[in-house]
């Protein structure tokens, strides 16, 4: 049976599946869409085999999953498409009302941490579908992910926008893992050289798509409402390695999420084995 892999369906990842598109690859895997929070109890179930996940949701589940290297999505600042999107200023949303999107785990907690020790507000949080409209009803601001948040982004200028790429480098000076791929532990155990073959065509994948990134941006600006230029700069504002120093940034995060109540510890980032001797940067 072909392994089940997980595909956030968001163009933040369209970079590192385009390349699947161009090559025969997705006939030798079952690629199953959903947004952040759907993979990442799909993939903690057992139902997908491999996964971006949240990089929160591996913190919490990292007994029964190991990382694939080189596959996260990232930035050293801005991002776009994580945003707090606000009736005030973000310093006066101290006991204020923020809805937060059901489509992610790590934008929550990196939002609460910001707040918190950045700008020292407590306001009151609730979860709520990614509708900005229906959350402004009932809120002061809102938490926004992915394309959705990307749209705001351009059209968004009546209101106070916060990225939260941008926020969490001013606070710590790191870059931010809000993404990994994550494959099940058994499966990686036991499949090896399945799993192996997975990463060599995602790897193929992005090394093709980080070559093709203008076709890439027209491709997509056909479906979307975006211009290509904007999408080229949208893809470059983003990072897919998993280098050292984006190691340490996640560490980090992790450490930022035990003090404010969110992991109950930090842990390591066990990787799979990669027979061709590719080593973790």
């Amino acid at each position: 049976m072909r392994p089940k892999v997980g595909h956030i369906q968001f163009l933040n990842c369209l970079p590192l599946y385009y390349g699947l598109v161009k090559s025969s690859a997705l006939l030798e895997v079952d690629l199953i869409r959903g947004t952040p929070t759907e993979l990442n109890r799909l993939l903690i179930d057992g139902e997908l085999v491999i996964s971006p996940i949240s990089s929160i949701e591996y913190a919490r589940h990292h007994e029964s999953l190991l990382l694939m290297p080189d596959f996260t999505v990232s930035s050293d600042g801005e991002v776009k498409s994580i945003l707090l999107i606000s009736r005030f200023p973000i310093e006066k949303l101290s006991g204020k009302r923020i809805a937060l999107t059901t489509t992610s785990a790590t934008s929550q907690v990196l939002l609460k941490y910001v707040l918190s020790k950045g700008y020292k507000v407590e306001p009151e949080y609730f979860q709520s579908q990614p509708e900005l409209d229906k959350m402004l009803v009932n809120a002061d601001a809102a938490l926004l992910i992915g394309d959705v948040a990307l749209k705001h982004y351009i059209n968004g200028k009546d209101m106070f926008l916060y990225d939260l790429g941008i926020e969490w480098k001013k606070l710590t000076g790191m870059k931010m893992v809000y993404a990994v791929w994550a494959v099940n532990k058994e499966f990686a155990e036991t499949k090896s050289d399945l799993c192996e073959y997975v990463y060599e065509i995602f790897r193929k994948s992005m090394d093709y798509s980080m070559e093709h990134l203008a076709e890439i941006a027209d491709y997509a600006s056909r479906w979307e409402p975006f211009s290509p230029s904007f999408l080229m700069d949208y893809f470059r504002s983003l990072h897919f390695n998993f280098g050292k120093d984006y190691q340490e940034g996640l560490l980090r995060f992790y450490q930022m999420a035990a003090a404010i109540g969110e992991l109950e510890s930090v842990p390591e980032l066990e990787f799979i084995h990669i027979s061709s001797g590719k080593s973790v940067q």
